[in-house]
């Protein structure tokens, strides 16, 4: 019987996750990741749990259709009412011999109660070096974090910038619900995926994939119905990244009426056609806002450096996948 602070998700990729560039998007990749983290944070904390925040996922390599999949996560830390929970993402074809890390990143999923207002968790305490070494980094990286949210807060994106921008509006409907009767962490997170997609590919003039995804944070829910508006936006170029802020909005479309509900920064890369990285298309900083979102962006990238070392694997004695 599986430990109450683990959970383990495994299943073939099928051709319906196929995304645009024929294997599968980031946007479905973080979808399963958010699944996995909340089988494993209400597992735990046997409570309505809800994703506050997720970090610092590398898009190592493609999940391909066809491929045997396993989202393993583990709780790492505990607050009084959160759940810090590692998520790596494995896949391999399971004709063959072996299996490869394709994701990892950290989730902090918030236990509720049945007015929706934070309610404590059971406390985990690590019994083994390897889980108390992911402890030590977890605690490491809060600060940093919470410096990094406080940077993307203060972000402001107005008509004054000149960059390429994409605007998605739709209502969310009740596919995208939730257990909780509001809309997916995930489902939210391939919105993100989509809208950096567009503005990516309309920069770069051909496809664009994500390599990393980061600071995402939850303020508020998204209720079915809500209009749903996401606005990505061109914030810096590197050698070959592009980097996309991307803000997610929601409210009633009675009233015209959005709040802020999600944030995060992608990192895409331009594709030939072999599927190798390109060189990014440059862009330069024109107005006062444009400058001021660039050293934002250069300001992520070093925060981001100095980050304590990623994790290992949950427990690297066990196979990730049947067969490895």
């Amino acid at each position: 019987m599986a430990a109450r602070d683990t959970a383990v998700l495994r299943f073939l990729a099928a051709p319906t996750d196929a995304g645009r560039t024929g294997t599968v998007d980031g946007g479905r990749v973080l979808e399963w990741i958010d699944k996995a983290a909340y089988a494993c944070a209400v597992g735990w904390s046997r409570a309505y749990c809800v994703t506050a925040y997720v970090g610092n996922i590398h898009f190592d390599r493609p999940v391909s259709v066809g491929d045997m999949v396993e989202v393993a996560a583990q709780i790492v830390h505990t607050g009084r009412s959160s759940m810090h929970i590692r998520v790596e993402v494995a896949s391999a074809d399971p004709r063959e011999q072996g299996v490869t890390l394709r994701d990892t990143c950290l989730i902090i999923m918030v236990a509720v109660d049945g007015e929706g207002r934070p309610t404590p968790v059971p406390q985990w305490t690590p019994e083994t070096e390897h889980e108390r070494r992911h402890q030590a980094v977890t605690k490491r990286r809060i600060e940093l974090r919470n410096s990094i949210e406080a940077l993307m807060a203060e972000q402001k994106y107005t008509d004054e910038g000149t960059a390429e921008e994409t605007v998605l509006r739709f209502l969310a409907a009740p596919t995208d619900i939730n257990w909780g009767g509001k809309v997916h962490g995930g489902t939210a997170m391939r919105w993100i995926d989509e809208a950096a997609f567009v503005c990516g590919s309309r920069w770069a003039g051909r496809p664009v994939i994500a390599v990393y995804a980061g600071g995402v944070r939850f303020y508020r829910p998204m209720h079915i119905g809500h209009l749903v508006e996401v606005r990505a936006r061109l914030i810096h170029t590197a050698a070959r990244g592009l980097h996309i802020s991307v803000n997610c909005w929601s409210g009633d479309p009675a009233t015209g009426e959005l709040q802020l509900t999600t944030n995060c920064l992608m990192v895409m890369v331009a594709l030939d056609d072999t599927g190798h990285a390109l060189p990014a298309r440059q862009w330069h900083p024109v107005s006062q806002e444009d400058r001021d979102l660039d050293a934002f962006a250069r300001e992520l990238v070093r925060l981001r450096a100095e980050f304590p070392d990623s994790f290992q694997r949950v427990d690297p004695s066990v196979s990730l996948l049947p067969g490895d």
